[in-house]
């Protein structure tokens, strides 16, 4: 694996951080404060081709690999959370399920208005009272003719009530049977198709959490994705891509942290030094600076298996792991070096304390990673 950042890399580097500097940071903390979603901005990222970055040039989008992804979610990361793990929904997810599995006319139909972000994605695995344990979802699909009719409701969607589409995974054979499920691709408009409740998080507060809820919803089986009881099995393919975006989300955040807190220990002086030059401090330093580039290789060689077309679920699930643990632990940090000040708003590392936390939850679980990982070993 080459480790050097290649060109496409350092001009996305150079071109989010320009980004950045002129349409989030002057708003992300209202943004954060007000739960606003800033759709606008996903629209102009779309206008970057950041929005369809897996996406090939034939469909519109950038044509990318998953070294660019990362590096485009990491930076986007660092400094605001949310924008970050919008970004990955809408790319890892729903975009990617139709990449991967849509028939030809579905790709031609819905991927150029993706990778501009015309259309914003959604993607529904999660229910209510089926999280880890998705084999026991209750949202149900009855065939009727030439029709799909789906009843339940879906919930933590990324995109819930903005999403222009929908990728939903819903079952449509027996319970517990894993080839009992299937994906359907739902616009919004479609009768019966609602949103729901929107949460008030404690972190990732402009990004849009919310409930999808199916009443009596006719789909055609034109929508259907893929085949008819292959929903879950493509599900967890897309969420083995979908762990390097969260890995790469907690790159992002760690490091923002990170700089953050390498910043204020060079400024801030106790007993007439910076504390930088406190043993506890540059130690502290020392070990989320050594964390965050294990986890950086760590989400690089999973990135690299995917770009070559290999088997990754384990080394997917091992960078969603650390990362997110790291993120999480390096945020604690930071707020402990800033003493008092990180506990206020006034300062960035508050929100990067309370943005990580969502990384060792989402796509799967710090304990589901740990089930994945072991399963591989042991088998």
């Amino acid at each position: 694996m080459e480790f050097q950042q290649n060109e496409n890399q350092r001009m996305i580097t150079d071109m989010i951080r320009d980004f950045c500097e002129k349409e989030i940071r002057p708003y992300f903390m209202d943004w954060d404060e007000t739960q606003f979603f800033p759709r606008d901005v996903f629209r102009k990222m779309g206008a970057l081709g950041l929005m369809g970055m897996l996406v090939p040039t034939v469909y519109g989008g950038a044509g990318l690999g998953y070294f660019e992804y990362v590096t485009a979610i990491t930076e986007v990361s660092k400094v605001c959370g949310s924008v970050g793990l919008s970004m990955a929904a809408h790319n890892s997810l729903c975009t990617n399920h139709i990449l991967m599995f849509g028939n030809e006319e579905q790709k031609q139909k819905y991927l150029p208005k993706l990778a501009t972000c015309e259309w914003l994605g959604a993607w529904g695995l999660t229910e209510p009272n089926t999280g880890s344990d998705a084999m026991r979802m209750k949202c149900v699909a009855k065939q009727d003719g030439d029709y799909w009719v789906i009843d339940g409701t879906k919930c933590w969607i990324t995109h819930g009530i903005s999403g222009d589409i929908a990728v939903v995974i819903v079952r449509t054979g027996e319970l517990l049977d894993s080839h009992g499920m299937t994906a359907f691709i739902i616009e919004r408009g479609t009768p019966g198709f609602n949103a729901g409740k929107k949460e008030n998080k404690l972190g990732m507060r402009a990004s849009e959490t919310a409930e999808m809820i199916f009443d009596n919803c006719r789909i055609h089986k034109d929508q259907v994705l893929g085949k008819v009881g292959d929903g879950f099995i493509q599900a967890m393919k897309i969420l083995d891509g979908g762990r390097i975006s969260i890995a790469a989300l907690s790159l992002g955040i760690g490091k923002g942290a990170i700089d953050a807190a390498l910043k204020y220990s060079k400024e801030r002086e106790q007993f007439g030094k910076p504390i930088s030059q406190f043993q506890a401090i540059a130690f502290k330093l020392a070990d989320m600076a050594t964390r965050y580039e294990a986890a950086e290789l760590l989400t690089f060689q999973a990135a690299d298996l995917k770009n070559r077309g290999e088997k990754m679920t384990k080394e997917s699930a091992m960078a969603k792991l650390y990362a997110s643990e790291m993120c999480v632990w390096a945020s604690n940090e930071a707020v402990q070096i800033f003493g008092g000040y990180g506990y206020t708003k006034d300062f960035p590392v508050e929100k990067f304390y309370r943005d990580s936390k969502l990384c060792t939850i989402g796509e799967g679980t710090s304990e589901i990673q740990k089930i994945v990982i072991s399963k591989l070993l042991l088998s």
